[in-house]
């Protein structure tokens, strides 16, 4: 592998604790996920300090397997990716300390990496990104469009104005009592009812690529409410049908927009939302009557994962992009500072 490069990639944003080893930005050596769902399924959310602390009691076993996966040592590495942010703050510092006492240890450099750039560049361990392109991030903290022209370049064209698009999936979830995560039950029970409810579609500006869900979410429970005030049969398919058709068809019709007036034919999806059939289904329909590519990762890819850190850490290695031992975390962290012209 002297001809390799090496990536040890570290991710540990929210509640998986995940280590990679990729090899020159696109091979998945190893790709070890800890999951903590069940911890957390009975607060109805990730709950940060509980997250931190089943960070901290394994992430070093996960660093070993993830080598031991990949059959190479941590002199075989040559530089160590880690997420900088955003994403829970005390998280985010477990999987940093580690990355940089590996870095310090070992003499390797530490490269800091956006989150949800790891999240487009999950595209390109499938398939070699094409640009310019517009990358639709849905996830439980994030709704953006996003163009880029290149390796790096990262122009947000559009955001969630209140609540992401994860975020409305598991609040109406929980209203219609489905349990935690909701955003995967509430898109299998869409599959089994109909758009009975007509919910808003929230447009907002005609030029406008940002989204709102915070009014749909509104509309959903204050739907269910009044129904259950006069005592009326509700039934929780149609309600997940007509709050997913309503969900998918903005996030289709703005990137698809988006493309269109950008004159880009390549459209990627990204973001643990990504795995959602409903929205998988419509945009591959959609995308092929308007001759447009679309690139979604593997439903193991579109979840929280070192592989995507490290694929984008491959960009920053060769760009030399590093950070020292005062690194810190960002839960708040703008992609467009990662952005090379």
């Amino acid at each position: 592998m002297n001809n390799e490069t090496l990536i040890l990639a570290v991710e540990s944003s929210c509640d998986e604790t995940s280590i990679s080893v990729i090899q020159n930005g696109t091979t998945i050596l190893s790709n070890i996920v800890l999951s903590q769902i069940d911890s957390h399924k009975r607060f109805g959310g990730v709950v940060p300090e509980v997250a931190s602390r089943h960070h901290v009691e394994g992430i070093t076993t996960t660093i070993d397997e993830a080598l031991k996966d990949a059959d190479v040592t941590m002199e075989d590495i040559h530089a160590v990716a880690v997420t900088q942010g955003p994403g829970l703050i005390g998280a985010l510092l477990v999987g940093i300390n580690a990355a940089k006492a590996l870095a310090f240890a070992y003499d390797k450099p530490l490269i800091p990496v956006h989150h949800i750039a790891g999240h487009i560049y999950a595209n390109h361990l499938e398939e070699p990104l094409q640009f310019p392109l517009i990358a639709l991030i849905v996830s439980g903290g994030h709704t953006e469009l996003i163009y880029m022209k290149d390796h790096l370049n990262f122009e947000i064209i559009g955001e969630t104005r209140d609540d992401a698009v994860g975020e409305a999936y598991d609040k109406v979830a929980r209203t219609i009592g489905l349990s935690y995560p909701g955003g995967p039950q509430v898109d299998k029970l869409a599959a089994t009812g109909n758009d009975t409810y007509d919910f808003p579609r929230v447009w907002l500006d005609k030029e406008s690529y940002d989204f709102s869900f915070s009014g749909l979410k509104s509309a959903v429970i204050n739907k269910l409410h009044n129904q259950r005030q006069k005592q009326q049969e509700i039934n929780i398919a149609d309600v997940a049908t007509s709050f997913q058709n309503s969900v998918v068809e903005v996030l289709v019709g703005k990137a698809l927009q988006a493309c269109a007036d950008y004159n880009v034919s390549d459209l990627i999806v990204a973001g643990g939302v990504a795995s959602n059939k409903g929205l998988r289904t419509a945009l591959t329909e959609q995308c092929e009557q308007q001759d447009i590519k679309l690139s979604i990762p593997s439903v193991k890819l579109c979840t929280d994962n070192a592989a995507m850190i490290g694929a984008a850490g491959h960009y920053l290695y060769l760009e030399n992009k590093y950070a020292d031992m005062t690194l810190n975390g960002n839960s708040s962290l703008d992609i467009e500072m990662f952005s090379i012209e």
